[in-house]
């Protein structure tokens, strides 16, 4: 008697667990959330997020460019490096998306 009261209350607690994820899937997003991602770091990214709102982060030549103005040698690595790394994360994000959208 013991392991069908054990296994109602597994029961209930997975199907409440799943109506607490369903309710969660309809809640909105906050509105910076970023929702799609297109173009590449030659010709320019384009980031949509939720709420409608686009930014267009300058292209890779245009971020490395501006890495230069700086005087000193160590801080022009270092942007460079952030440059780099910000279009790689950026296109990563962009084949997530892609691959989300798909399924």
């Amino acid at each position: 008697m013991k392991w069908i009261v054990s296994v109602a209350v597994v029961i209930a607690i997975c199907l409440g667990g799943f109506s607490a994820v369903a309710l969660a899937a309809v809640d909105p997003p906050p509105g910076d959330t970023i929702v799609d991602v297109t173009g590449d770091a030659a010709n320019g990214f384009e980031i949509t997020h939720y709420d409608g709102s686009q930014v267009f982060p300058p292209t890779d030549s245009e971020a490395r460019a501006e890495c230069g103005e700086y005087d000193a040698r160590a801080d022009r690595i270092r942007c460079r490096v952030e440059v780099r790394t910000w279009y790689r994360d950026l296109a990563d994000l962009r084949r997530a998306l892609d691959w989300a959208h798909a399924q």
